[in-house]
């Protein structure tokens, strides 16, 4: 179902019984200099679509359901520092089959791989794993720096970035997590990785706390 957009005035109205409801839509027409008819259609839309609660001889009531808007916004405000993880990071010179227990130990779908300086160079995957670990080579002889991702082709993310921001990439790149990085003079380190877990578990505070505020209110 796609989010209804609101014009200039229905916003304004949501407003004025936000601050000042039960109010009558008498009153309403009154702050905003028009005659209750011009208001009436209004007034239906915002009342069918669960803007707005009414009740005769009393008035209309905010029912708290967010604008489209509104809820962009609270989305918006959403930061990668608030959310990430610890990263789970590996040697370039680590085997495959150490790599393949490092990855179960961990419970994590992805390794980010650094240099002797921690700085990184490379993501390992369950799928770069598992096509490594199909056929009969031994991996115990295969470091994990001939199978990684290579920079630049990693894609990452900041702590100041919007989560949103953050959550394109991870679909765009079809990958299960991003590492939250610092860029410096000799290299880009990692200081954690954003999964989509994260993202659902920032998701799901957000409709909590939206929630709690409109239980408040009424």
């Amino acid at each position: 179902m796609s989010q209804i957009e609101l014009n200039q005035r229905q916003e304004e109205i949501l407003q004025i019984v936000k601050e000042n409801g039960p109010i009558t839509g008498e009153h309403i027409a009154d702050r905003l200099n028009l005659t209750r008819a011009t208001l009436r259609p209004d007034l239906a839309i915002l009342t069918m679509s669960g803007f707005l609660d009414a009740r005769p001889r009393v008035g209309y009531f905010y029912s708290g359901k967010k604008t489209s808007a509104s809820l962009y916004e609270s989305v918006s405000k959403l930061k990668v520092e608030d959310f990430y993880s610890s990263p789970v990071k590996v040697s370039e010179n680590m085997t495959v089959y150490e790599a393949i227990c490092h990855m179960f130990a961990e419970d994590v779908g992805t390794l980010f791989v650094v240099d002797d300086d921690n700085f990184l160079t490379g993501v390992l995957s369950r799928k770069d794993l598992l096509r490594t670990s199909i056929g009969s080579q031994d991996l115990n002889k295969i470091p994990v720096h001939i199978i990684m991702t290579r920079m630049p082709n990693i894609s990452h993310c900041k702590k100041k970035d919007s989560l949103m921001t953050a959550a394109k990439k991870l679909i765009e790149r079809e990958v299960d997590s991003l590492p939250v990085v610092i860029e410096r003079k000799k290299g880009i380190e990692v200081i954690g990785r954003l999964t989509k877990t994260n993202i659902t578990r920032a998701f799901i505070s957000l409709i909590e706390t939206e929630t709690n505020e409109e239980a408040v209110t009424e």
